[in-house]
């Protein structure tokens, strides 16, 4: 048998993933009830941070050993530049690392320098470690192909210092683009929605769709005052707010909530929890200061939504709990779809907002005859090479989909982002919708 000490500290790193996770699962099944809220979202969110960070430490290694020990036996290793570039690496494997426990103690009006430097050097470290995983695997089949069996050298030594120097390289631009792109406004994207049995006299209503706006270690007031100013130019008749707005308590960050209440829609604003939520696990005391704002939560539950202009003409407007409520045991929260759509019958038509695209599945399979549902979640990837990732595990990815005859699900690919403050391959988007009465 091997013990632990004689294992690779890859394997090592691997098995402390592992008995933090273990302890994620213990503490969700059998401490949830017995932990007051306080304790439960420290232990939660420190849980969360080890777990991640365990995970990492075994790519962080192999940054260390794919641009730092690779050149130790070359001519440059003694060099001063040599040692100021160890010193950057190690820097920004350290920012990167401790990206995850600015939840824990960095969380205020506007976010601070620290929290922005860590996400995007965790940006940065996610695109790094691709390019330096694909780059090998590049390397690894160009040497199989062409069946080196013989000794190595100088050109393959040449090959292998170049595969870190273009990864950096690449990932230097990639994550400027990245930063810049996110720093951008949201673009303001109009959709036009058909919705059966919406009566004509509701024909045009506008409504206004944000979501996963994530105010907490690098989003703050500032980039909530323009969201809430860019809505407030397109005059929609209602906005709803598909969850992940938080990652903080309210207490903490209530100061950066403020804009929310400049929002006017004439028919109401309305919101429905994303899983960050919980996470924070302080959705009573969100739920009270969105209310002092006016914004009301549909917590499992609904709004019927009156014409202007004729008042025997709505619709029904219903929220569903995130489905992560369940998998946290929070209590008194869960999807709960049949309390969500009670009093909401098929000769209405029905507007149900539901955070995660696998709920907006699971809607559908248990009530075909809703004609609209609005998530968010997916951020559209939010960064490469996440895109990927983010499409194969969604049902719905981004944008608008057609489901059956009379029946469409619109996925927000985000109104900011989350932590990273980077955006490859998807935008930031405040989404209009045009309802359409057939």
């Amino acid at each position: 048998m091997i013990s632990f000490k004689q294992l690779p500290i890859e394997a090592k790193a691997a098995v402390a993933a592992g008995v933090v996770f273990f302890s994620m699962m213990l503490s969700r099944s059998y401490l949830a009830e017995k932990l007051d809220f306080r304790t439960r979202r420290w232990l939660l969110r420190l849980q969360m941070a080890l777990f991640a960070n365990t995970l990492m430490l075994m790519g962080s290694l192999h940054v260390w050993r794919s641009t730092v020990t690779t050149f130790n036996r070359s001519s440059a290793a003694s060099s001063f530049c040599f040692m100021l570039w160890k010193i950057a690496v190690f820097m920004f494997l350290a920012l990167a690392h401790s990206s995850f426990f600015t939840l824990l103690f960095l969380i205020a009006e506007e976010p601070y320098f620290f929290s922005l430097a860590a996400y995007t050097c965790l940006g940065a470290y996610i695109i790094l470690i691709f390019f330096l995983f694909t780059l090998g695997s590049v390397e690894q089949a160009y040497k199989f192909l062409a069946g080196r069996g013989t000794k190595a050298g100088t050109g393959n030594k040449n090959r292998t210092a170049l595969k870190p120097v273009l990864a950096v390289g690449l990932t230097v631009v990639l994550t400027v683009v990245g930063l810049l792109n996110a720093s951008q406004p949201p673009t303001v994207n109009s959709v036009e929605i058909p919705v059966h049995k919406l009566p004509s006299t509701m024909n045009n209503l506008k409504m206004v769709l944000l979501s996963d706006i994530h105010l907490g270690p690098t989003v703050g007031k500032t980039k909530l005052a323009m969201i809430v100013k860019m809505v407030k130019a397109l005059k929609p008749d209602i906005t709803v707010i598909v969850g992940d707005l938080t990652d903080a308590e309210a207490k903490i960050i209530r100061p950066a909530v403020e804009p929310l209440g400049e929002l006017d829609s004439p028919l109401g604003t309305y919101f429905v929890t994303g899983n960050h939520e919980y996470y924070t696990s302080d959705v009573g005391n969100w739920f009270e200061l969105l209310k002092s704002f006016n914004i009301q939560p549909l917590h499992n539950e609904n709004v019927k939504i009156v014409s202007p202009k004729s008042t025997s003409d709505w619709f029904c407007l219903a929220g569903v709990d995130d489905i992560e409520a369940d998998v946290l045991r929070y209590s008194g929260h869960g999807m709960d779809l049949k309390k969500a759509l009670r009093g909401c019958s098929s000769e209405h038509a029905i507007v149900l907002l539901a955070h995660q695209p696998i709920a907006a599945k699971w809607a559908l399979q248990e009530r075909p005859d809703i004609n609209l549902i609005l998530s968010g979640h997916t951020h559209g990837g939010q960064i490469f090479p996440l895109n990927a990732g983010a499409y194969l595990l969604n049902p719905f990815f981004v944008g608008l989909y057609k489901v059956g005859q009379n029946t469409f699900v619109y996925v927000s690919p985000g109104t900011m982002y989350y932590g990273i403050p980077m955006r490859l391959g998807s935008r930031a988007e405040i989404t209009e919708i045009i309802l359409r009465s057939p």
